[in-house]
């Protein structure tokens, strides 16, 4: 179980952490997906921080437990919001953020199972 919690961790906190960098970069993607759900440009960073903070949180969690499981949580709560705002808008394409949904959640569980509620 330990082997699996500290992949899906890791693996996670690769997903989110380059998603940050696209966010905190200026790219041009992040962009087109706020322009796309009707949010301010601004609020693209913010994002971005959000994401690193939960990468950050995800890698910090395998040395302490609770703030892993406080990030995962985070994460999680993130990408339903994000999903929820494509389907707002009536994309559907969602299955990047199903993933990143589901990764978060699995470290969430794995979290969990691993170290105990807190």
């Amino acid at each position: 179980m330990f082997a699996a919690y500290v992949t899906v961790t890791i693996l996670g906190a690769v997903f989110n952490g380059a998603a940050a960098v696209t966010y905190l970069s200026g790219h041009e993607y992040p962009k087109t997906q706020a322009d796309m759900k009707g949010l301010p440009r601004k609020w693209v960073p913010v994002l971005g921080l959000l994401l690193a903070a939960g990468t950050v949180g995800l890698l910090a969690g395998l040395a302490v437990p609770v703030l892993g499981t406080l990030a995962a949580i985070g994460l999680v709560l993130y990408f339903i919001g994000a999903i929820t705002a494509h389907l707002r808008v009536g994309s559907h394409d969602i299955v990047g953020g199903i993933v990143f949904l589901l990764t978060a959640s699995a470290a969430l569980v794995l979290g969990l199972v691993h170290h105990g509620a807190w």
